[in-house]
């Protein structure tokens, strides 16, 4: 497994492009590899004959571990072993598994993957039902794919997920309430779409970062009257450098004004101290069509409005056409989310840990507001919220900052 960058340590090997006795040249593709979100494609490393494939589809290793092995015609792999389960961070399997479902019916299954033990678990699919298509016969996560995808247009049905008959009681060692989530039984007229991939990482995160830190939001509204003015006195000047001054660079540079005057707010909470990160480096978060990416401007602090806006287009650019690299996407120290894109006013975002807090920008309108000398006028609005870690802001810190943010846009010279 290479390293993909230098705060990515591990990866998700979610596709195998050659299979075992195959031929690859040197920089042939070989396999797909996931790193939060980003899939890359692993050229091979030397020709030859891809004599084993040692870790299954769909598994995560860390940096370093052994995935294959490429040799000359008529040589036979000598490694012999799989990754030991300390070097591979989801649940490991059995090597060989036989299961049996009709009478006096057995069958060696071989290896079955992590992966390949869950899907089957959860959807209660007896894989002695399942065709592997596999190096000799073994069970792939495609093969459970197609398996279900099948059982739509046909007689057969694998059962749905295992579900609870009931909300489970309250388990509490501490007084509080915790409770395991309830999942209603299926319908027959039910479809089910596999969380897989992007979707299930998403999942994962979003779930972990709840789970982590206690959120709390705060909620600011902003007269965009003189961003909106510079940005109609530069846009064409901006366009001649080949850039669209888009209003994202003008967000990227108040959060950074915010996050000087307020560094405890560009920090990480460390269980027995609070971890304050010296470079500033602002994800944007991007919507593309199978989830959400967000990509990183390392060191915005020390950057122009002209050099963000660029950055800002190329990353968003590359965001829409999966292009982007592992690195691009990790490091990140703050988080903006664009939420008005889609008509939304204001949102409370999840936390992207290990973060502190994520900044919400709304759909901007034009409203009736009071102006000094208790004077009525029509300005474009936007409400900006801040959610953050409670175990690191206070509300005063988090308004202040907020504050802040407010102040560079509404006196934007």
């Amino acid at each position: 497994m290479p390293q993909l960058g230098e705060s990515v340590n591990e990866g998700t090997l979610s596709k195998w492009l050659k299979r075992e006795g195959e031929t690859v040249q040197e920089y042939e593709p070989l396999m797909e590899v996931n790193t939060d979100k980003v899939d890359t494609e692993i050229p091979a490393p030397a020709s030859g004959v891809i004599l084993q494939l040692l870790v299954a589809e769909g598994t995560t290793v860390k940096a370093g571990t052994l995935l294959a092995v490429i040799g000359q015609p008529g040589e036979v792999a000598i490694s012999g072993e799989r990754p030991r389960p300390t070097e591979i961070s989801a649940p490991v399997a059995p090597p060989a598994l036989t299961l049996s479902a009709l009478p006096g019916a057995r069958r060696d299954l071989g290896f079955i993957s992590p992966v390949v033990a869950k899907m089957a678990d959860e959807y209660r699919i007896d894989l002695l039902h399942v065709t592997g298509t596999g190096d000799k016969g073994r069970i792939t996560k495609k093969d459970i794919l197609d398996y279900i995808e099948k059982a739509k247009t046909s007689n057969f049905q694998p059962q749905a997920p295992k579900t609870e008959t009931a909300p489970p009681a309250p388990i509490s060692n501490k007084g509080e309430s915790e409770t395991r989530p309830y999942t209603p039984a299926p319908s027959s007229a039910d479809e089910f779409i596999p969380v897989v991939g992007m979707r299930k990482l998403i999942a994962e995160h979003m779930v972990r970062s709840k789970h982590t830190s206690p959120h709390v939001t705060t909620v600011f509204e902003v007269d965009m009257s003189k961003v909106l003015a510079h940005r109609a006195a530069n846009k064409a000047l901006f366009a001649r450098d080949g850039v669209d001054l888009t209003l994202t660079a003008y967000f990227v540079m108040a959060v950074v004004a915010g996050l000087k005057a307020y560094p405890i707010v560009n920090s990480q909470w460390g269980e027995d101290k609070i971890i304050l990160k010296r470079e500033v480096n602002v994800g944007m978060a991007a919507a593309i069509d199978d989830g959400l990416i967000v990509p990183i401007i390392k060191n915005a602090d020390e950057k122009s409005l002209l050099r963000l806006a660029r950055e800002v287009n190329d990353l968003a650019l590359r965001a829409r056409g999966k292009a982007l690299k592992p690195d691009e996407v990790a490091g990140g120290t703050f988080t903006i989310t664009n939420h008005g894109v889609s008509g939304s006013l204001f949102a409370t975002p999840i936390i992207n840990q290990p973060q502190v807090g994520i900044l919400g920008v709304g759909m901007m309108q034009k409203r009736v507001v009071v102006t000094s000398g208790d004077a009525i006028a029509i300005r474009p609005m936007v409400y900006i919220s801040l959610t953050f870690d409670h175990r690191i802001l206070d509300g005063a810190t988090a308004d202040h900052f907020l504050a802040k943010v407010k102040e560079t846009l509404e006196n934007w010279a």
